[in-house]
């Protein structure tokens, strides 16, 4: 059935196509702080092991909601590690890091997922898409903010 929410389909597409590097970095960053949260060590162990794991599970919730909105537009969306390590721009840690290097690369991810996502605005406003705005407005606050409080610790 042909989609008719006011967006071309052009535009939906190119939507689309950006929020699935949204959701590619996002899975990537998932990815790499769920297993930040299992191997931390050190004398911030307790602190560090609890954010992380706030930090994964927002993730985890943000994950669906913009894939659910690629899908809203009528487009697939990317679902494999595969299509993820195309479409991500932040870097897999293959090793287990010190607690600082953990937290300087979670800052770096957190900053690249609001980069990517405000990459995506002119995509959006071309569409008049205000849905997809206000999704991306919403994780550049998340991220932007996380990536504050993660730069803090390392003064």
């Amino acid at each position: 059935m042909e989609i008719n929410t006011g967006i071309p389909a052009d535009d939906r597409k190119a939507i689309a196509e950006g929020l699935s590097h949204v959701l590619a970095d996002t899975y990537t960053l998932y990815l790499k702080t769920h297993g930040f949260h299992w191997n931390v060590t050190g004398p911030m162990f307790q602190t560090l092991h609890t954010m992380f794991e706030e930090e994964y599970t927002e993730l985890w919730a943000a994950l669906d909601e913009v894939a659910e909105r690629i899908r809203a537009l009528g487009e697939p969306a990317p679902g494999s590690y595969a299509a993820f390590a195309k479409l991500t721009s932040i870097e897999e840690e293959p090793g287990v890091p010190e607690a600082k290097e953990m937290i300087r690369q979670l800052v770096a991810g957190h900053e690249a997922v609001a980069k990517t996502a405000r990459s995506v605005f002119p995509a959006a406003e071309a569409g008049n898409d205000e849905v997809t705005a206000d999704l991306l407005t919403q994780r550049m606050t998340v991220h932007e903010k996380t990536a504050w409080m993660l730069r803090s610790l390392l003064d």
